[in-house]
């Protein structure tokens, strides 16, 4: 049978272990938020990387046409000079530069074409990843806003657990509350039952003098609490 003290001590462990479970919990929010912040960025990346890619093959069609226009200007100086001409050799000088030209600007026009069917590729898969990664954001946020109020309740729990704690070391005598006390710095639980002659605590067996001392009873006043002898925890007989 538990001593009075006894029943108290695990009245004040269990209100100590929903507190200290709470903490844990309210503890691990910020991290859990941090991890889906993460992911968001993730996504976001991903939606900049391929519009990204999308302004490069933008930006290659443009020096593309670019070379074009600045080719079909020297192609059109060049038959302006040719037309002007009067030598032979100038004439087919001028005849080899065109021909060298309308070749530059055909492979040039092959490289655009080329581009501008990347650019529609591009743009297609874009618009699919975007709507993928936008969505999963969303999701992300939504997970973020659930935290978030878990966060709160957590909080306002806390503060009626650490309540509740306070409440329950009110009763406890001063010596016990120092040994649980010292005990609970290292060691959660702190009161344990003896089972076939070992600490529940750390499943190792104790002395006959303890178990002894656990067996017996008294009085809230002077008593002394059994305590195992190798990890120190609080032990009493369930019998």
């Amino acid at each position: 049978m538990l001593t009075p003290l006894l029943e108290k001590l695990l009245i004040l462990q269990d209100r100590d272990s929903r507190k200290r479970s709470l903490e844990a919990q309210l503890k691990a929010v910020p991290k859990e938020v941090a991890l889906v912040e993460q992911k968001i960025a993730a996504e976001r990346g991903a939606i900049e990387a391929a519009k990204a890619e999308l302004n490069a093959l933008e930006t290659k069609k443009k020096l593309i046409e670019g070379e074009i226009a600045e080719a079909e200007g020297k192609l059109a100086k060049y038959k302006t000079q040719q037309s002007l001409v009067r030598k032979n050799d100038e004439y087919q000088a001028l005849g080899q530069e065109i021909e060298h030209t309308e070749a530059a600007i055909g492979k040039l026009e092959e490289q655009e074409l080329e581009v501008m069917y990347a650019i529609d590729e591009a743009k297609k898969k874009f618009a699919e990843a975007e709507g993928v990664l936008k969505a999963n954001i969303s999701g992300h946020e939504g997970r973020i806003a659930t935290l978030r109020e878990r966060e709160k309740n957590l909080a306002a729990e806390l503060g009626e657990a650490e309540k509740e704690f306070a409440t329950a070391r009110g009763p406890v005598a001063e010596p016990a509350l120092r040994v649980y006390d010292r005990i609970a710095a290292r060691n959660m639980p702190v009161v344990v039952a003896i089972h076939g002659g070992k600490c529940a605590g750390c499943h190792l067996k104790v002395s006959s003098e303890v178990e002894s001392l656990a067996r017996g009873k008294g009085g809230d006043s002077g008593m002394q609490l059994a305590t195992c002898d190798q990890c120190g925890r609080i032990v009493y007989w369930e019998g």
